[in-house]
């Protein structure tokens, strides 16, 4: 379960439970005013649309003060000629960082990780990445991911490598040596692939 808080953001004082009922990208960033965070913002902005699509909402989180918040938005407004729509979280006693163990106990470094949370509609953490400072994350890969989590939700399939909205699906594998024996082939108890449904607009 996602450690709950209450937090200032650049949208007001906010409730990570207060997300509940929806998929949620909660995702880290080192510090405001840095390259790799800049371009990571501006591109998330610029997906934030695809995002919707899937029903996912998103929130941003580091260790820097409301007003630096404030101010790198602004920037990033001017400068580079986007806004910035979803609200970025306030930790600056690093409380939040603690609870989601995204502050590196072996570094005198108190920033933040590049940490990437997946939680569910019940408030589960599905997946989690984590990236080191001088790699920014791929937008197409939190959306797959997303994508991935949502049809697998409900147990009855998984995705192989490199799966995409609308490939093929792996369906779960033999429990019961009957259900073994009955299956063709060598590896059909274990890896058997199908059609999948057709998956929402706005997938990557």
């Amino acid at each position: 379960m996602a450690p709950d808080f209450v937090a200032r953001s650049t949208a007001g004082t906010l409730r990570l439970s207060d997300y509940r009922g929806r998929w949620l990208l909660f995702f880290s960033h080192p510090g405001d005013f840095t390259p790799v965070c800049t371009s990571e913002f501006v591109a998330i902005a610029r997906a934030a649309d695809r995002f919707a699509a899937l029903g996912c909402e998103l929130l941003a989180h580091s260790v820097d003060s409301l007003f630096s918040h404030l101010g790198w938005i602004r920037a990033i407004h001017d400068d580079l000629g986007v806004a910035i729509p979803f609200p970025v979280v306030e930790d600056s006693s690093l409380e939040i960082a603690h609870a989601f163990g995204m502050v590196d106990p072996a570094s005198n470094n108190a920033a933040s990780v590049r940490a990437a949370f997946f939680i569910d509609p019940d408030g589960v953490i599905r997946a989690l990445t984590i990236y080191p400072l001088s790699v920014g994350r791929s937008v197409a890969e939190l959306l797959r991911t997303i994508a991935a989590l949502q049809r697998t939700h409900d147990g009855a399939a998984m995705t192989p490598a490199d799966w995409m909205p609308g490939h093929d699906i792996l369906l779960p594998p033999a429990l019961l040596a009957k259900e073994a024996l009955a299956a063709k082939g060598t590896t059909g108890w274990f890896y058997q692939l199908a059609k999948d449904r057709p998956t929402k607009a706005g997938a990557p």
